[in-house]
């Protein structure tokens, strides 16, 4: 296999793959405006676990066989008599009737038999039951959300007698090796992970057509849910969050693999106050080199939270991506927006590579400088200049937990932008009163002498902080 050639930092990111690439929807941009308003758009706030795609009033993507049973179904349960079902049938048959009306769900709901909560709630539990006879040992109780990947549901291990979360994939997967694979993946990553913040796997096979991966039920919610509801986390409470899972990072990584899609809809939060890391869907193990080579040139991730080297689809990506995530992640806590936002995901790709971060503080100023240096040097564009290791952000994260100076994160000066004001900075006029000093030997103080003690000034400003630093340490 040849050597790949690496991407152009200078040219627009790669071409997001519609297999592989995980599309931020509108649910997972920023959940408060710059101005601090209330969001406009409800939409936009829905929880993850609400975020199901509508298929249309009735749910037109309802199988045909919940459609055949759904008259029996109305009927026992008596929201219809069978002369209003007979009459909603006939309206199916009818060769005038509207296009709209498609299905017999279609007319229940159209003529008010049944409200539009109701046909969700019977179709809910006709899925529950069917999944529930293709998995034994296992009584499913209700569905916790769906997507373009896969179902969950909330269901009993009869064996054990314990709550468990099973994720199942689509029927229309069933006969798709790739997307197969992946979901097995999923389950032997998750099943070499042990860790207190990482959603533990059970049991991972194949039930007739469906394919399912029993997981620990996690009591809670989403951290996306939580900035949701409260548009933004405190300090305190974001710092304990991250770090938590951290420590889920670098049990991962110690154990050679990386998550690789870090964001707030894949960290769970139960009632219990414990964070937990799920969704492994791409995680890949680091000493993978074939899989790497495979992956090459390809956006895996999702865009708001990407990490540079992700976008870029090169080879060896590494812990500080996941870090990078996180710090996306821990961006939007604090401040209820996206690090980068854009029209579509080739755009919010571009400046994770190109833009200049808006610095956390400068939009809450509740923030930390502490703080904010750690978000910062989490998402720096270039791996190198990141945390190497997520000890190494532990370490930071009790510091400024505990009011302390980080020690690892640096507060960077901005000397272009003081080059920049100094050269349009207005000349200060000498008079008798203030002889202008010049250097010996030289010439009178111009812009360029000014420029040079600003930057020696700067420099020892820097050097006097480091040392208070380490002897305070």
């Amino acid at each position: 296999m040849s050597e790949p050639k690496p991407h152009d930092r200078s040219s627009p990111p790669p071409k997001p793959d519609a297999d592989f690439l995980r599309l931020a929807d509108s649910n997972d941009g920023s959940t408060e405006q710059l101005d601090e308003s209330p969001v406009a758009d409800s939409s936009t706030s829905r929880p993850a676990s609400n975020a199901a795609p509508d298929q249309g009033e009735s749910g037109r993507s309802t199988s045909s066989g919940f459609d055949t049973i759904l008259g029996k179904i109305v009927v026992e349960r008596g929201l219809v008599s069978q002369e209003e079902l007979d009459l909603c049938k006939s309206v199916l048959q009818d060769p005038g009737a509207s296009s709209e009306l498609r299905t017999l769900g279609d007319v229940l709901v159209q003529n008010e038999f049944v409200t539009r909560r109701q046909f969700s709630r019977l179709r809910t539990e006709f899925e529950a039951d069917r999944s529930s006879q293709k998995i034994p040992g296992y009584r499913i109780l209700s569905k916790l959300g769906s997507g373009a990947m896969a179902t969950v549901f909330l269901a009993k291990q009869l064996s054990l007698d314990r709550m468990v979360a099973i994720k199942v994939l689509p029927k229309k997967f069933s006969a798709n090796a790739k997307f197969i694979e992946r979901f097995y993946k999923e389950g032997r990553a998750a099943a070499k992970l042990n860790d207190p913040n990482i959603v533990a796997a059970y049991d991972v096979g194949q039930a007739g057509d469906h394919h399912y991966f029993v997981m620990e039920y996690v009591d809670g919610e989403t951290v996306y849910d939580r900035i949701v509801a409260k548009k933004r986390f405190s300090e305190s409470s974001a710092v304990d969050v991250v770090r938590q899972v951290a420590s889920a990072l670098k049990h991962a990584h110690e154990r050679g693999f990386i998550h690789r899609d870090i964001k707030p809809k894949n960290i769970m939060m139960s009632k219990a106050g414990t964070v937990k890391l799920a969704d492994l869907g791409l995680a890949r193990a680091v000493s993978d080199k074939e899989a790497a080579e495979a992956e090459s040139g390809r956006a895996y991730g999702t865009p708001y939270y990407i990490s540079p080297e992700q976008i870029r689809g090169q080879v060896n990506i590494g812990p500080a991506a996941d870090i990078y995530g996180l710090g996306a992640t821990f961006y939007h806590m604090l401040t209820g927006r996206v690090p980068f936002e854009g029209k579509n995901p080739s755009e919010v790709m571009h400046k994770h590579l190109k833009s200049e971060l808006v610095p956390p503080d400068h939009i809450n100023s509740k923030i930390s400088a502490s703080c904010a240096q750690v978000i910062e040097m989490m998402m720096a564009k270039d791996p190198k200049d990141r945390y190497q290791s997520a000890d190494d952000l532990i370490q930071d994260l009790d510091l400024v937990r505990a009011g302390k100076p980080p020690h690892f994160a640096r507060p960077k000066l901005d000397l272009d932008s003081m080059v920049t004001s100094l050269r349009t900075a207005p000349a200060i006029p000498v008079t008798a009163a203030a002889p202008a000093i010049r250097p010996a030997g030289g010439p009178s103080s111009g812009p360029l002498f000014m420029v040079l003690a600003v930057l020696l000034a700067a420099s020892l400003i820097a050097n006097a902080a480091l040392l208070v630093a380490v002897l305070a340490r």
